[in-house]
């Protein structure tokens, strides 16, 4: 009986030094991060940063998108609530810089850029009135229309991918005529991708599923070929942490991912830390 009571209370204790050392350090040992990794290959190429961000009481509300500027190295999420700051700003390496609430009212999604003169960071907001200045395609099921088209990035040659969430698929087209180049929906037969980006490699194609909490690395086609999806691995998170929108660091090649369920972000980091960026 008394080794009974031992054990309880060391287990007592260490719950609640994890407790205070997440109220006072930051720690994210609380937070949601469980996950699995499925690879097709005996090399698994991410691992989770669980201690990035440094403190994340800053994520107060639904965590809907990210954006990565990597000639800053600044991590821009954007959150949607009552009262709280819409923008948050982090340095790659987890270190909260600043935020602010001003101008945008419900976020959805980001992106952002940098010359060597300026920055710049771009924001749909669905809860502001906004003015039409290109558009592509209309609603439907067949090439070249979209139904709830979610994400869309380039790869290194210029072709533009749309994550084309309700048709469960993504489709490419060339960045400069908009000539259909073909799709994907072999990957998608569960659920439609709600994001999409490449690695700086140009080797994946990195795609997050959000009713499925789960994230897809493909590989990517060459030049000239769009051909079927080819999945080299999974990252499969916990049930109900819903990932809306990532993004990838062109200089580190780590994920970023807004989780809308477990209201934050979390970074996936390479093993390899090697990546080449497009171009190098």
């Amino acid at each position: 009986m008394a080794r009974f009571w031992v054990c309880l209370a060391g287990a007592g204790f260490f719950l609640g030094f994890l407790v205070l050392h997440s109220r006072f350090c930051g720690s994210p040992v609380l937070r949601k991060f469980a996950f699995q990794i499925s690879w097709r290959t005996k090399e698994i190429p991410y691992r989770l940063d669980v201690g990035w961000p440094k403190h994340s009481e800053y994520f107060t509300g639904a965590t809907f998108c990210v954006a990565i500027d990597s000639l800053s190295g600044l991590v821009y999420i954007a959150q949607r609530g009552d009262n709280i700051p819409k923008v948050l700003v982090f340095t790659e390496d987890g270190y909260f810089l600043r935020s602010w609430n001003y101008t945008v009212d419900t976020p959805h999604g980001i992106f952002a850029a940098s010359t060597l003169h300026e920055q710049s960071v771009w924001i749909t907001d669905v809860g502001s009135d906004f003015m039409m200045l290109w558009l592509h395609g209309e609603r439907g099921t067949g090439p070249a229309k979209f139904y709830i088209p979610h994400s869309v990035t380039l790869d290194s040659s210029g072709r533009v991918w749309v994550a084309d969430r309700g048709n469960k698929r993504i489709q490419v087209f060339d960045k400069d005529t908009g000539e259909w180049l073909g799709a994907w929906d072999n990957c998608f037969t569960e659920e439609g991708p709600s994001s999409v980006r490449f690695t700086p490699d140009g080797k994946y194609v990195v795609v997050a599923q959000l009713n499925l909490s789960r994230l897809l690395l493909a590989a990517a086609p060459p030049v000239g070929s769009i051909g079927n999806c080819s999945v080299i691995g999974t990252i499969q998170l916990a049930d109900q942490v819903l990932p809306h929108l990532l993004d990838v660091s062109g200089k580190t090649g780590a994920i970023y991912v807004a989780e809308i369920g477990a209201k934050q972000v979390q970074k996936y980091v390479p093993m390899n830390s090697n990546f080449p960026s497009f171009g190098s």
